[in-house]
């Protein structure tokens, strides 16, 4: 357009010229234009009246109507893909990238033109889209935040000098441009959570919105219209009293005051300086935040990020005189052990409950598992990686009694029915090679269905006969024995069985008559 214009500033002083008399090849000199167009311009303008000092020049629009009319494009400026316009602008639009367009082209039409036609055409359809022009947001002071997580240096780690990955987490107020950074280990929920925390104590204050990103630790569903905040990440905004402003899904320009700031701190920041942990980091950081980047001249404000916080300090809302529990929420599955699993941790709940999901609600100190809103197993959260919590109540009876029912029960219940039962208990837990805690579990469960007395006699009978294990026990009461008495010389036959002779041995006073 200013090119334009500069042209009919020509064509007016073009005709200033003519109005004052002088010749073609006069104002020719001047080499604003030849002379074959200036004989064009007074023929155009004699004809419109526009050479009479009294009529005054027309508007420059009138005049590129008259001398910049509507010219006919030379057949070589037309491109050989002009029968394809709308096909190809179908495909452009579509993605598809200019090699496939043109092996499309001579295939289906038989074109013979070259790829650099095609590109060529592209540029042009390009040059026709209107530009797509951002609008800059303005905003007052304490009305709005923008955060953002960036990738971090490897930075070794305090007790073992490993190098892990790290991040740094940005909140950024949107009128001053004064920010908070921190270098985290991940990016997870209780991460996220725990830096809005410090930020908000750093500001001494809590801005009415927070602009984000579609992080998973803050939304659970990115969508234009309809985003869903992760639960943990609601009740946070909920305590602080801060409203949440995710940005279209893939479109971080929505948040650039935060983007220019991670910026800021990859490039003025992390260049050239050694950072031996991550408590080192930090606090090169803040001293950073608070002298480097809070002193300088901002390109945008022209001002001192810590100028203009002084002033929005007092505009942020108050702190909460109870800060909020920060939770993690998470769905858990109940696995066939009725225990759920969290950060590396097992935590036990109903056993009916099992196969079903619940909802985890994670503190610092607490653990609490609620099936819809009914809160149904509460346990202290646990550190060390591996680690089971597990209530007694929450397991099956016989899992329950096989936990209860240990080798000092056992002991405890044979010597209540009787002497002969409690030794043959201990005799079991004495064996050198089993540990038959199961097997003494079951000869006191047949107290139930024959009762003590008879299970002190068939013990008795057992041990007499020396076989002392379940098997020998639960046939002496089935078959009655219990109430038989052994008889001393049956007895007696059967040791000389084992001592003297086979079982068919005659009596050697027999032998010698």
């Amino acid at each position: 357009m200013s090119n334009r214009r500069f042209e009919m500033f020509h064509y007016r002083q073009v005709l200033v010229r003519m109005r004052q008399g002088d010749s073609d090849r006069e104002i020719a000199r001047s080499k604003t234009m030849g002379r074959r167009k200036i004989a064009h311009v007074r023929e155009v303008a004699a004809a419109q009246g526009w050479l009479v000092a009294e009529v005054p020049l027309p508007e420059d629009s009138v005049l590129a109507v008259a001398f910049d009319g509507p010219q006919a494009v030379p057949a070589s400026c037309v491109s050989s893909l002009e029968p394809w316009r709308e096909r190809i602008t179908q495909w452009h639009l579509q993605g598809i990238q200019g090699t496939t367009i043109h092996a499309a082209l001579a295939r289906e039409h038989g074109y013979t033109g070259s790829l650099s036609a095609v590109y060529r055409f592209v540029r042009q359809l390009l040059i026709a889209v209107p530009p797509e022009v951002p609008l800059r947001l303005s905003f007052k002071p304490g009305e709005a935040a923008q955060v953002d997580f960036g990738a971090g240096p490897m930075i070794p780690h305090a007790l073992t000098g490993e190098a892990r990955k790290t991040w740094f987490f940005v909140m950024t107020l949107c009128w001053s441009r004064h920010q908070y950074a921190e270098f985290v280990p991940d990016q997870s929920s209780a991460t996220w959570l725990a830096c809005h925390r410090r930020a908000f104590e750093w500001f001494g204050g809590v801005p009415g919105r927070l602009i984000i990103d579609n992080a998973k630790c803050a939304i659970t569903k990115a969508c234009i219209q309809d985003p869903e905040v992760q639960r943990a990440y609601a009740e946070c905004a909920e305590g602080y009293g801060f409203r949440i402003d995710p940005c279209p899904p893939h479109d971080p320009k929505k948040k650039g005051i935060v983007e220019s700031g991670v910026k800021y701190i990859k490039r003025s920041f992390l260049p050239l300086r050694e950072l031996r942990s991550l408590a080192d980091a930090n606090r090169q950081l803040t001293a950073w935040v608070l002298g480097e980047a809070g002193n300088r001249c901002h390109g945008t404000t022209r001002e001192k990020p810590l100028s203009r916080f002084l002033a929005e300090k007092s505009l942020l809302q108050p702190l909460p005189d109870v800060p909020p529990v920060l939770a993690v929420w998470a769905k858990v599955k109940v696995h066939r052990d009725a225990h759920v699993q969290f950060d590396k941790c097992l935590y036990s709940v109903p056993f009916r409950l099992m196969g079903q999901t619940l909802w985890l609600k994670a503190t610092d100190q607490l653990i609490t598992l609620y099936r819809d809103q009914e809160p149904v197993a509460s346990h202290p959260r646990q550190i060390r990686p591996g680690a089971r919590s597990t209530l007694q109540d929450h397991l099956p009876p016989d899992a329950l009694a096989w936990n209860l029912q240990d080798t000092q029960w056992c002991l405890r219940q044979a010597e209540r029915i009787g002497p002969q039962c409690h030794a043959l208990i201990q005799t079991l837990f004495a064996d050198q090679v089993l540990v038959n805690l199961r097997a003494a579990q079951a000869v006191l469960r047949l107290e139930k269905p024959y009762g003590a007395l008879r299970l002190e006699a068939a013990c008795a009978r057992a041990i007499h006969f020396g076989s002392l294990r379940y098997r020998s026990v639960k046939a002496i009461l089935a078959k009655g024995l219990d109430h038989v008495m052994p008889h001393p010389a049956a007895d007696t036959d059967l040791a000389d069985t084992y001592t003297r002779g086979g079982r068919f041995c005659r009596d050697p006073q027999t032998l010698l008559h």
